[in-house]
Order: C-alpha cells, then sequence, then structure tokens
C-alpha cells in the first residue's frame, strides 16, 4: 500500500508508525485507518521488527475522527447483509490487541476520541507534558468506540472510566499519570520519541522474539479469564511448546554460561500454537 497518511521508519528492529496529518491534527480518516491496519500487518510478518512505536507529526498525536462531513460523520450505511456496520475504530483496536510485536504510544500533543482509545490496547502509553486526552463522545451525542468499554476500565478501573467518559471533558498529562494511563516520567516533546525508542529496545533486546508474542496474546487474553484455570491450560500449552523450541535451549545455556543469549527462533515461522480456544469471536 502507498502510505498517505502515516510514515514507516524501521531503525534498529523498531518500527516507528507516525499519523500524518499534521495540518489537520492527525484526525482520523478511512484512509488512515487502513493504512494503519496494513502497517500492523506487515509489522507482524516482519522478524525485523521487534516493537511498533506510534505517535503523531506536528503538535497533536491525533484530534479524533475526521469531522469535515458535519453532522452526518457517524449516519453511514448499513454493513454487509444488513448488520450493523463495524466501527472502524474497533477494527484498529482489535488489530493492536492481536498484534504479536510490543506496541508502544508516544503521545506527543491532544489525543482525543479515537486518538486517546486507539492507545488503549497498546501495552505502554508515554507522554509529554503538552498531551491531552479525552473519551469525548457523549459530548458529541455518541458511545465510547473501538472496544474502549473493555479496555479503559481495565487500563484505570471502572470509576475513573466512568468519570472522563460520562462527563467527555479533555484533561491533562499529570491526570492521566496519576490515573496510570500513561506510564512516568513524562518526557518532554523534543525527547518523546528517543524515549519510545529506548523503552522499546528495553522490552527486546535480551528476549526472545517468540518468547514476547505469545506473552503478550497470554497476558491480553487473559484479562477477560473467568478463571485463573484458563491461564492456567493457556501457560501450560506455552510452556510445553515452547520449552521443547531453540530459544528455550538457548535461554537456558546463556544463563549458565554467563552470557547474553542468541535467540534464532522468529515469530513468521516459530510461533506454536498455544492459543487454541482463544480465537477472536467472530463478528456479526
Amino acid at each position: 500500500m502507498d502510505y498517505q497518511e502515516i510514515r514507516c521508519d524501521l531503525d534498529d528492529q523498531v518500527l516507528v508508525v507516525t499519523l500524518w496529518r499534521p495540518e489537520r491534527l492527525n484526525a482520523m480518516t478511512a484512509r488512515m485507518a487502513a493504512e494503519i491496519l496494513d502497517a500492523l500487518e506487515r509489522a507482524d510478518a516482519d522478524d525485523s521488527v521487534r516493537a511498533v512505536v506510534f505517535t503523531g507529526a506536528g503538535r497533536a498525536f491525533c484530534a479524533g475522527a475526521d469531522l469535515s462531513a458535519g453532522p452526518g460523520a457517524f449516519s453511514g450505511g448499513a454493513g454487509p447483509a444488513g448488520q450493523v456496520p463495524r466501527d472502524g475504530g474497533g477494527v484498529i483496536a482489535l488489530r493492536i490487541f492481536r498484534c504479536l510485536k510490543p506496541v508502544i504510544a508516544a503521545v506527543n500533543g491532544p489525543a482525543v476520541g479515537v486518538g486517546a482509545t486507539m492507545t488503549l490496547p497498546m501495552d505502554i502509553r508515554l507522554a509529554c507534558p503538552q498531551a491531552r486526552f479525552g473519551f469525548v463522545f457523549s459530548r458529541r451525542g455518541l458511545a465510547p468506540e473501538a472496544a474502549s468499554s473493555w479496555f479503559l476500565p481495565r487500563v484505570v478501573g471502572i470509576s475513573k472510566a466512568a468519570e472522563w467518559v460520562y462527563s467527555g471533558r479533555v484533561f491533562g498529562a499529570e491526570e492521566a499519570l496519576e490515573a496510570g494511563l500513561v506510564r512516568a516520567p513524562l518526557e518532554e516533546p523534543g525527547r518523546l520519541l528517543e524515549a519510545a525508542r529506548r523503552l522499546a529496545h528495553e522490552l527486546c533486546e535480551s528476549s526472545s522474539a517468540v518468547s514476547v508474542a505469545v506473552s503478550r496474546q497470554l497476558l491480553w487474553r487473559m484479562l477477560a479469564a473467568p478463571h485463573p484455570m484458563e491461564a492456567h491450560r493457556a501457560d501450560s500449552r506455552a510452556i510445553f511448546e515452547l520449552g521443547r523450541g531453540p530459544d528455550a535451549a538457548e535461554g537456558i545455556a546463556a544463563f549458565l554460561e554467563k552470557r547474553p543469549p542468541r535467540f534464532t527462533a522468529r515469530v513468521s515461522t516459530d510461533l506454536p500454537d498455544v492459543l487454541a480456544g482463544l480465537e477472536d469471536p467472530p463478528y456479526s
């Protein structure tokens, strides 16, 4: 795909995806959404990508959906065979949820509406002091989108999620930090992206890519498990399958020999099927 509304830069195993409509504060369009989905597919398939960082061009992260269509911006037609059409933000959020690589948000300015909700399935959010967040749907006569009614309470708790969603108010980076929406410390804009890159390297430099891919799926999917036995079953499959692989042998050898590990397993070819029964349910 020819990217027009995002930029992708791969450097030292970290893919930086920059939302690129700075003249519109990186407001989300159908084109931008499609490009984000394509970039995530490529990242998962490319073994040279160990982590993904999202940020925005200019002074904003993402100002939400592009509302230039006016009052009819959200009144589209029916989906296939008369079904309710899927929320585009939710398609992005669920694709990030399924990602096999760690995903970090570097929130460099306002992140409102889908600009805020798209960060919720990302593993870690960094922010600069100028960042502002808003789950503003009640002020637009809408409801929370991008599966944020599932993600947001799991990130900050139900009370804080309810406060932010019901009021629709925009709040600053310090409040986001206090509530646990973003990770400390806040970074100045000029150092934000470098901090995100540094964190990405910390997550990946001494870890097995396959282990990280399996671990990410387990951590996110177990948030909704009804009993820890579900985690025990999935963990048992993971330990059994990964324990027979080359990275486990290398990791143990490196520990005993007191040297850095040299992992060779590849996500694209060596990812075991340890998530049986945890597949995404169909949309209908």
